[in-house]
C-alpha cells in the first residue's frame, strides 16, 4: 500500500504540531546532544547512536531551516517527531523527572518537559 501525498494543509499542520512539539531551541539541543546523559539513553541497531540521538541532530538541522525549504522527508520526520513526544509525554514516570531517563530520551527528541513547568 502507497502513502497518500501529502496535501498542504497536512504540511502546514505537521510543521506547526512539530513547532509546538519541539521547545528546545537548536542550539540548546545540539549542546545537550554532546552530553554523556544524552548519549546514555535510547535505542541503537547496531550499538553505535541511538535513534532519538540521530534524530536530534536531525531536527537542530530542521530547526535551522525557513519552514518553506523543508522537502517531504523533512516533513515526515517531522511527524514521527510529534507522534513520538507526544507517546511519550502521555507516559511520565513518577517522582522527580529532572534526572530521569524519561526527560533525558525526550530531550534527544528536541523536547524539555521540564521547560513545561516553568
Amino acid at each position: 500500500m502507497t502513502d497518500a501525498p501529502m496535501t498542504e494543509q497536512d504540511r502546514d499542520q505537521t510543521i506547526e504540531a512539530f513547532h509546538e512539539a519541539v521547545n528546545m531551541a537548536a542550539d540548546e539541543l545540539e549542546r545537550w546532544l554532546d552530553t554523556d546523559e544524552s548519549r546514555s539513553v535510547g535505542q541503537s541497531d547496531d550499538g553505535g547512536e541511538s535513534v532519538g540521538h540521530a534524530s536530534g541532530r536531525r531536527i537542530a538541522e530542521l530547526l535551522r531551516q525557513d519552514d518553506a525549504e523543508h522537502t517531504d522527508d523533512d516533513v515526515a520526520h517531522m511527524r514521527k517527531v510529534v507522534s513520538y513526544v507526544r507517546r511519550h509525554l502521555a507516559q511520565p514516570p513518577s517522582g522527580d523527572v529532572r534526572s530521569s531517563r524519561w526527560r533525558y530520551s525526550l530531550m534527544n527528541w528536541g523536547h524539555d518537559p521540564v521547560e513545561d513547568e516553568n
